[in-house]
């Protein structure tokens, strides 16, 4: 809202010269409120509609985007698992210089009768210098630990992803909430302008009576505190107003914070009431829901995975590479090198693996109960919400009701009694009560509004159905 349209909502006075003095003297510190507004350019203001609103915050935002680098990276986990049934090949090379021979004893009597047949000798094996090089290659034949594994990615992958979700949709309900108050900021400046402009009447009034000597400087105090009360309330707003445009720009990721000059989308705020909404819920499909029971099932893989760890595995297993012998550094000697291959199947059963497997899957049980346990806690808690949310809502449209009833009533009472007193046929301390009565009043008139707002954003965020607004 920009000054002009401010000043748009001043009604006209009885007072021409005394609304000229008050302009001067009472509503100075008004301008100094307008001026933040008048820093930057009204006469292009643009409209911000609250699905551009959530859509730029979800698109924008930096823990938005990183949230998705997270679902990414799972992914590329995932795939990666995936590599792990491909022939694994590796080169090896070892060159040894051997200082200390290794010794062993042969028993001579047995190979040469001229020994008797106990008799032994210790001989040295190998030479000085040796050098090894080969190639291996391994390819899984069954191995279902792998199997177990991927299951258990893409379970956290979605996992990853509902989490993604759930963040997004908290920023959605947190820019509809700083949305609709800065809606309702807006009508709150226009009471608070039209509450100004009629205690300044009610002051000229009394102050006119004062100077005649017919009031007490007492009523008189009492009839300046409601105006500037009304005055201060009405700069709170506008300095509000700012605020929550600036915090708005924060949540839909806008960097230049200066460019809070924008107007919002008021007709769609305005026709929402008669926007049809589902009676039915979907807590199943709200991303904290299925959060909680994927955590669940990721529990009963991680258990087969568990088990798995004693499951045989089969894999294809080949290699071929060459030895070298010599007694002096020569790696290229002639006829020192030994060819050597094999090719076969290699199988591995576990049977024990240092770990205590029973209570590891005890433990996993345990966690799927108190995933579930919480899934059904939210469930009731959901339930609870929406049916509290629309008791509420119900309620806060009778008392908007009786307060729209009421306000009316007193701001009629207010201009007869302001009548009545020039007439001299009623007193000021009546009309200062029923002016201090009124700004009570109108305060607890935006404060249900504002309650209205928050009930049926709970409502919609509830029952699965906050993604109406920008879907």
């Amino acid at each position: 809202m920009s000054p002009k349209q401010v000043l748009k909502y001043m009604p006209e006075t009885p007072d021409p010269k005394g609304w000229a003095r008050y302009q001067k003297k009472l509503i100075a510190p008004l301008y100094l409120c307008f001026m933040m507004l008048l820093s930057i350019n009204t006469s292009g203001q643009n409209i911000v509609t609250l699905k551009q609103a959530i859509n730029d915050g979800l698109m924008n935002r930096k823990n938005i985007s990183a949230g998705k680098l997270d679902v990414t990276i799972r992914k590329l986990q995932t795939q990666s698992l995936y590599r792990k049934y491909w022939p694994q090949v590796s080169i090896e090379y070892s060159y040894l210089y051997n200082p200390i021979l290794q010794t062993s004893i042969l028993p001579i009597g047995i190979f040469n009768p001229a020994y008797a047949p106990d008799a032994t000798k210790s001989i040295q094996f190998g030479t000085k210098w040796s050098q090894s090089a080969g190639v291996t290659a391994t390819q899984p034949l069954l191995d279902l630990s792998i199997q177990r594994q991927i299951n258990e990615a893409k379970l956290q992958e979605r996992i990853t992803a509902l989490s993604q979700e759930q963040t997004e949709y908290e920023l959605a309900y947190t820019i509809a909430q700083t949305y609709i108050d800065i809606y309702l900021q807006d009508s709150k400046i226009k009471a608070e302008i039209a509450d100004t402009n009629r205690t300044y009447i009610s002051y000229t009034l009394l102050k006119n009576k004062f100077e005649e000597k017919r009031l007490l400087k007492s009523d008189l105090n009492k009839s300046k505190v409601n105006h500037n009360n009304a005055v201060q309330q009405l700069m709170d707003g506008l300095s509000q107003m700012i605020e929550d445009k600036v915090y708005l720009l924060f949540l839909t990721g806008v960097s230049d914070i200066e460019k809070y000059d924008f107007e919002i989308d008021t007709i769609f705020l305005i026709n929402y009431p008669q926007i049809k909404t589902e009676n039915s819920t979907a807590f199943d499909q709200l991303p904290e829901m299925q959060e909680l029971e994927l955590q669940s099932q990721l529990t009963a893989v991680q258990a087969r995975s568990e088990k798995a760890k004693h499951i045989p595995t089969v894999s294809f297993k080949g290699f071929i590479g060459a030895d070298q012998y010599t007694n002096t550094f020569n790696p290229v000697e002639a006829n020192s090198w030994f060819g050597l291959s094999y090719i076969g199947l290699n199988a591995k059963f576990p049977i024990l693996i240092g770990e205590n497997q029973h209570n590891k899957l005890l433990e996993l049980k345990a966690q799927s109960s108190q995933y579930n346990l919480q899934k059904e806690d939210k469930t009731a808690q959901y339930i609870k919400d929406v049916f509290t949310a629309n008791l509420r809502i119900e309620n806060i449209k009778m008392q908007l009701k009786t307060l729209e009833e009421n306000l009316s009533l007193s701001i009629e009472t207010i201009g007869i009694f302001q009548a009545r007193v020039i007439e001299g046929q009623e007193s000021a301390s009546t009309l200062n009560s029923e002016e201090a009565n009124l700004q009570i009043q109108e305060a607890e008139y935006e404060n249900n509004k504002k309650q209205l707002w928050v009930q049926r954003l709970n409502y919609l965020k509830a029952s699965g159905q906050l993604s109406m607004l920008w879907k």
